[in-house]
């Protein structure tokens, strides 16, 4: 079946110009977090159609071989493989699919293909078995950037079932972190609590606006008022000047 999906993929291999301009969108030179990274230029909707095609009979050494292709596009499939084979799985099935996706985190190294997939397998999991959201607070000390980054995407399918106790806990502990792609999915997770429970983000602000890193700020107040954005960002600005 990995040959089949193989040739999915190379037939829609894009153009030179494409390619470049994936390299570029997600930073892909060096120094930079997605360093090394290669593209063939292919849209994510054509990436989501094999994988809806295939995920019935694809095995989990298919998508062995799929995470651990050098291409982005074949990671990525694989990923969206996981996520739809994980929908429609019992909970027997469930455990080997999470288990598998963790043993393969190396692979998950980009913010596309965490965010893509980790609320659906890493959250969904965590919802049937909560002992596991232990697991969290190590991938959020975790060195490694994706790591960090899927312990806060994580938290998307509790906050969707109106749970913030994990994202409130990660974003405070995140308050220090230096890496912008942390900075915005806190801010983005954080939005998300906003749009549910304003009072629960309000709450969280009340606290930590002044201390919040600029990009993570600015992130959770999307919904809010003009007036109430300026009023959180002065705030920041004034315990900046101090």
């Amino acid at each position: 079946m990995f040959s089949v999906i193989e040739k999915e993929i190379y037939a829609q291999k894009g153009s030179l110009e494409k390619r470049k301009i994936l390299s570029r969108f997600f930073k892909t030179g060096k120094g930079e977090y997605g360093e090394g990274d290669q593209f063939l230029g292919i849209d994510v909707p054509h990436q989501r159609s094999i994988a809806k095609r295939y995920y019935k009979q694809c095995s989990l050494e298919d998508i062995q071989k799929l995470l651990e292709s050098v291409w982005h596009e074949f990671r990525l499939t694989g990923l969206f493989l996981l996520v739809y084979r994980f929908d429609r799985a019992d909970r027997e099935e469930k455990k080997k699919i999470f288990h598998f996706y963790i043993q393969n985190i190396s692979s998950i190294n980009n913010w596309d293909l965490v965010d893509t997939t980790t609320p659906h397998i890493v959250g969904e999991y965590m919802i049937l078995f909560p002992h596991e959201k232990k697991r969290l607070y190590h991938w959020a000390k975790s060195k490694n950037v994706w790591e960090r980054r899927i312990s806060l995407l994580a938290t998307f399918a509790f906050i969707k079932r109106n749970q913030y106790e994990e994202i409130l806990k990660l974003s405070e502990y995140f308050l220090g972190d230096t890496h912008n792609l942390i900075h915005k999915a806190s801010g983005w997770m954080l939005r998300e609590v906003g749009k549910r429970d304003k009072q629960a983000l309000t709450h969280f602000l009340e606290n930590f606006s002044h201390t919040m890193p600029r990009t993570m700020l600015r992130y959770a107040l999307e919904k809010y008022s003009p007036e109430e954005k300026k009023l959180y960002m002065t705030r920041k600005n004034i315990q900046k000047e101090k």
